[in-house]
């Protein structure tokens, strides 16, 4: 089940409600929503799948975590992730234990700044980095550790059965 897509446009800069229920279509740019993502991973019987383009040589890596949970709302959609493997390097590992943070919900880590505001992009921010596959301002769609280099030219999360 696809929970995200991106083509690098700056789609995904939205609101906490926004980011709730879901927003864009599955052919194109698309967030499935935290509400649902919450309600699917509770009894985690799904594991995560990232499908990323490189953009320096447009080449796919793929990153694979056997846990994926997001807590409730009243938890701000906390993120429990573990269990990387693939071939992408293990960027979204270092967002676990982060809650979701949009521009108009600021949770990240940072005091100083609202790393969505910074971004241009509601996401699971551990101190605005390493892995922003929602954000598209020039520079900032990246995923560390990236073969070839760490900017994106698309990405994709998807939900998997276990």
């Amino acid at each position: 089940m696809l929970i995200q897509q991106n083509d690098g446009s700056n789609f995904f800069n939205r609101s906490w409600a926004e980011f709730k229920v879901g927003f864009g279509d599955p052919r194109g740019n698309y967030w499935l929503g935290n509400e649902l993502l919450s309600q699917l991973t509770v009894n985690n019987r799904y594991k995560l799948r990232f499908d990323l383009q490189s953009l320096s040589n447009t080449s796919w890596y793929y990153a694979e975590y056997s846990t994926f949970r997001v807590l409730t709302e009243a938890d701000n959609y906390t993120l429990q992730v573990a269990g990387y493997s693939g071939n992408a390097g293990d960027a979204f590992g270092y967002q676990n234990g982060m809650m979701f943070t949009t521009y108009d919900r600021d949770n990240d880590q940072r005091s100083s700044v609202n790393c969505a505001v910074l971004k241009g992009a509601g996401f699971w921010y551990s101190s605005c980095g390493p892995c922003r596959v929602n954000a598209a301002r020039s520079g900032y769609f990246y995923w560390s550790y990236l073969p070839g280099g760490s900017d994106l030219q698309s990405s994709r999360m998807w939900l998997q059965c276990k």
